[in-house]
């Protein structure tokens, strides 16, 4: 099986470059951004030697799980192109739920639960299932934004932040190339839905209906201080805010965030 667009993203026009194995799917999108390519363009690899996610981590992609960006050239300023990430959240978790009909049906009360936890990953029961980076590049007076999704299909790491987990862990026998596809429609919905940061309330409401660990204990590391409260919502902006024990709403803007056990675990 071959990395094919859904037919939604076909007829939106959007493109694809599919690599049999490739360093950074994001890094070769920002190169043919530089190059001139406008976009809509998917770049996809089942094996992705050189990722990376937050905080300049090292990304692990074995091969046969999934590393996948999308290219977009915008004239939205930085600050509103973050936003984005919150429609591929959607996006994923949208694709996740389409491909995984046949586990649902055959676990039943065992199938797993997906949930977006901020500011952008995709946990499946709590576990660390995406991560999803976005890296921006200013080209001539537009902006060139690129949104990696990277999905652990067949394996996951082992020894990370946030405990993680592959769908094969979770009994959902897919390729990387059929979420790929179911993506790549999702993607459709959810980008034209957030119109260039028009949309964001919609996609705000939809994110929080999906959110990890709201209304729950919450503890955020921000460099060397920690910030401990409730999850309250994300704001219009996409802040993450944290309402404190005597009732303050801080916004937060970046961080690693841990929630229920393992927030009190951090706080201490």
């Amino acid at each position: 099986m071959t990395f094919t667009l859904g037919p939604r993203a076909i007829a939106a026009g959007t493109k694809l470059a599919a690599f049999d194995q490739i360093g950074s799917t994001n890094a070769e999108a920002l190169l043919r951004a530089r190059g001139g390519e406008q976009g809509p363009m998917w770049f996809v690899t089942p094996e992705q030697t050189a990722g990376r996610g937050r905080r300049q981590r090292v990304w692990v992609a074995p091969r046969g799980n999934l590393a996948s960006s999308i290219l977009e050239v915008t004239d939205v300023q930085p600050a509103v192109a973050a936003t984005l990430g919150f429609a591929a959240g959607l996006s994923l978790e949208a694709a996740l739920q389409k491909v995984s009909i046949e586990a649902a049906l055959r676990l039943g009360p065992d199938s797993p639960k997906f949930t977006l936890k901020w500011p952008n990953d995709v946990l499946a029961n709590g576990k660390k299932l995406s991560g999803i980076l976005l890296e921006a590049e200013a080209i001539g007076n537009r902006l060139a934004v690129v949104v990696g999704i990277g999905t652990n299909v067949i394996a996951a790491p082992e020894g990370t932040p946030t405990p993680a987990v592959s769908l094969a862990a979770l009994g959902i026998q897919i390729g990387a190339e059929e979420l790929f596809t179911a993506l790549s429609d999702a993607w459709v919905e959810f980008r034209g839905i957030w119109d260039d940061g028009r949309g964001f309330p919609e996609i705000r409401r939809l994110w929080l209906e999906r959110a990890a660990g709201l209304g729950e204990k919450v503890a955020v590391q921000t460099g060397s201080a920690t910030l401990e409260g409730i999850f309250d919502t994300i704001d219009d902006t996409g802040c993450l805010i944290v309402r404190t024990a005597d009732g303050q709403r801080m916004p937060v803007t970046a961080g690693e965030v841990y929630f229920g056990t393992a927030a009190s675990v951090r706080a201490n």
